[in-house]
């Protein structure tokens, strides 16, 4: 008989006539005819080349080699199920890698989230990637993209929407101590910018509410940058003025790294989503960082 894969029904087969010595019974047991029983362990018995059982009218009994197979094939089994019973639990606990990758400025911000999941699910790991590029979830093997803005019309990500942002400008207290109070949004004009190039190559305006209506400026940009994060720290290092969404500003703020310029200037900013590729199940270990992200933005 030419070697296969291994016969799993025929093995636990030849088990439960073992566990029996009985073909009736084992039949019984497989909720299957003796019949089949029967030609099931004799395609064993083929295959190894040996006879497993001494048959009798009265008794079934293993023979030596019988003994040592059945010694062998409960342990293979009993593995198999033990390794079925893990798999399975796996599916029910979040367990495993989850990679993410979040527009640069987002990744300080979002650590404490992050801390909590591992914390909360320690069997959890996860690969975080900081970048303001529009990467490919699917192709890159992202679990979970977190985006800012219009999304690409792609039917391969499912999308949970995470919150709205506001858009705010701010600046070190060093700065505007050197420079003076910002009293209006036409007093723009005068300050020291720090713009946004973003990936498609172009300036990103300020878009400020004045006299209760959006509108959209150009500033003299003294600094352009395309990293989301040296946006952050050029503001902080007291390069000028910058516009940051609320959101991320908020704990440099409270630092007092930062601070708030026109409030009242503050205006509707893009929406923040969660991309995950689609599948005919998330799996658990994805939930739990989805799920956290979407409580910390509430």
């Amino acid at each position: 008989m030419t070697r296969g894969a291994l016969p799993i029904e025929d093995i636990a087969s030849f088990i439960a006539v073992a566990q029996n010595a009985s073909f009736t019974r084992a039949a019984e047991q497989l909720g299957t005819s003796k019949s089949n029983v029967g030609k099931a362990v004799q395609r064993l018995e083929a295959r190894l080349g040996i006879r497993l059982f001494q048959r009798t009218t009265r008794a079934v009994r293993l023979t030596e080699e019988g003994e040592t197979y059945l010694e062998a094939a409960r342990t293979a089994l009993d593995g198999l199920s033990e390794a079925e019973a893990a798999l399975a639990a796996r599916r029910e606990e979040p367990v495993g890698r989850v990679r993410i990758d979040v527009p640069v400025g987002f990744g300080r911000l979002l650590l404490p989230v992050f801390a909590l999941v591992r914390s909360r699910h320690p069997q959890v790991t996860l690969e975080l990637a900081l970048n303001d590029r529009q990467s490919d979830a699917v192709g890159e093997g992202w679990d979970i993209v977190v985006r800012v803005g219009p999304l690409p019309d792609s039917g391969d990500m499912t999308v949970r929407k995470l919150c709205d942002l506001r858009l705010g400008l701010y600046a070190s207290a060093d700065y505007l101590a050197q420079r003076g109070p910002i009293a209006a949004v036409k007093e723009l004009w005068n300050q020291e910018a720090i713009v946004f190039r973003s990936g498609s190559g172009q300036l990103r305006p300020w878009t400020v509410l004045d006299g209760g209506r959006a509108t959209q400026i150009a500033p003299k940009a003294g600094l352009v940058t395309s990293d989301g994060r040296a946006l952050i720290d050029a503001a902080i290092k007291g390069l000028g003025v910058a516009q940051i969404f609320d959101r991320v500003a908020h704990p440099h703020v409270v630092s007092g790294e930062l601070q708030h310029v026109l409030p009242e200037a503050d205006a509707d900013g893009p929406p923040v989503h969660a991309l995950i590729p689609v599948g005919r199940r998330m799996p658990p270990k994805t939930r739990v960082v989805l799920d956290q992200l979407a409580e910390f933005f509430r």
